[in-house]
């Protein structure tokens, strides 16, 4: 385990971190990987008081999920988007289940309601039988050819002032335009994840956004760097900006949070073992398709922890199911960690939680605070606080103490 611990007052650019933001998921009934109450539906007082609390915890942006089995992801934005004032919404679409014109179109339709608050996240799918599910039977290679595709002609949907004709490689029209605008009147900010060589292409070339899950710092730099080159090699005079995700596990003390994460483990994987909370024959943990998932058990294989929070049981006992590597520590651990990628050049971080409405609760209240308060300190003075130095109990988990891990 290695340490990313700076000494209080190092100078930083005052402008290094100013455009950071929060993004959690919304959740719409009371079922966790913690409590798998089978409820599937939409419980809507539970998903107003959900939706407020996003936004009264001062998250910037809320992941609207897409899956097979779950609540539309479309739908849901735009009833997020009139519970709330603030919150952004981030769609998750899947090219393989709507027309991209159709797909501009709605989206438009929804960031006209909310006034400008919507994003879409593409996912171009990593599990075969997820995809089968729906009628998609592409072949995992051709999946980002196909979102490239897609990617560009909702720009285009947003963006041309007079019709045009496509006979491309997957989608086909004569005539289409001017579409649906946006609030705005330019394109929504898109965004693309993924670990494969295909994902790194087309974000690097073409996204607003790219996403990571939580791995360590060394990984996340290096994937950063790579993005940030494929992008100057397309010629692109911006980049990407950079989300990270995580499942933070936090306590008022170290020693708590330890506790506590330890206590999720076996539930967690019981959990995904009986598939009460993701569909059987879709979490894969002898075998996962998608490089994400490989990338997070072999990570979870290689050590149980990693520079100052980063824990991987979460992500083993799911089978690397999804974005399941938790931060663990007190507010203070966790804020400091948070801030280690920032400084990496992160500037939207994700978090949310396995108990997931106590837990944005207490991101809200104890840990978003401190992360913006240190970046408020570097804008005015230049130079860091004092959060990311090392303190008393900083790495306390008592039985891992030398253990080598």
């Amino acid at each position: 385990m290695t340490s990313s611990v700076y000494p209080p007052d190092e100078s930083v650019p005052a402008a290094a971190a100013d455009d950071v933001e929060f993004i959690s998921q919304i959740h719409v009934n009371t079922a966790t990987e913690l409590a798998p109450t089978g409820q599937r539906g939409i419980d809507v007082d539970y998903l107003r008081r959900y939706a407020r609390a996003l936004e009264d915890g001062g998250f910037d942006y809320t992941l609207l999920p897409y899956g097979s089995a779950s609540a539309d992801s479309l739908t849901l934005a735009g009833a997020v988007g009139q519970l709330t004032e603030r919150l952004k919404v981030v769609v998750a679409v899947r090219p393989n289940v709507a027309f991209p014109l159709v797909v501009a179109q709605q989206l438009a339709t929804i960031d006209q309601l909310n006034r400008g608050r919507t994003v879409v996240h593409l996912i171009s799918g990593g599990n075969d039988a997820e995809q089968a599910r729906q009628g998609d039977y592409l072949p995992k290679a051709q999946r980002y050819a196909r979102t490239r595709e897609f990617l560009q002609l909702l720009r285009r949907a947003w963006t041309e002032t007079a019709p045009f004709d496509v006979a491309g490689e997957f989608f086909r029209f004569d005539g289409f335009g001017p579409g649906f605008p946006t609030f705005g009147g330019g394109a929504l900010p898109i965004s693309i994840g993924g670990q494969s060589d295909e994902a790194f292409q087309v974000g690097g070339e073409l996204a607003d956004v790219f996403s990571f899950w939580g791995e360590p710092l060394s990984e996340i730099r290096q994937q950063i760097d790579r993005i940030d080159g494929i992008a100057q090699a397309a010629g692109r005079a911006d980049r990407p900006r950079f989300w990270v995700t995580f499942r933070p596990i936090v306590a008022p003390t170290d020693a708590l949070a330890w506790e506590k994460a330890h206590g999720y483990i076996e539930r967690i994987g019981q959990t995904y073992r009986s598939g009460a909370f993701f569909a059987k024959g879709l979490a894969t943990p002898d075998a996962p398709q998608n490089v994400g998932s490989q990338r997070a058990l072999a990570f979870a294989e290689r050590s149980e922890r990693y520079d100052r929070a980063l824990w991987t049981p979460t992500a083993a006992s799911t089978g690397g199911t999804g974005a399941s590597t938790a931060l663990v520590g007190s507010y203070e651990t966790v804020a400091a960690a948070i801030l280690d990628y920032i400084d990496l050049g992160a500037s939207l971080v994700s978090i949310r939680g396995y108990d997931t409405l106590n837990d944005l609760v207490d991101y809200g209240r104890y840990v978003l605070p401190l992360v913006r308060q240190e970046l408020a300190h570097r804008a005015a003075t230049g130079r860091r606080g004092t959060l990311q130095a090392d303190h008393p109990g900083g790495f306390a988990e008592p039985e891992l103490a030398g253990a080598g891990r």
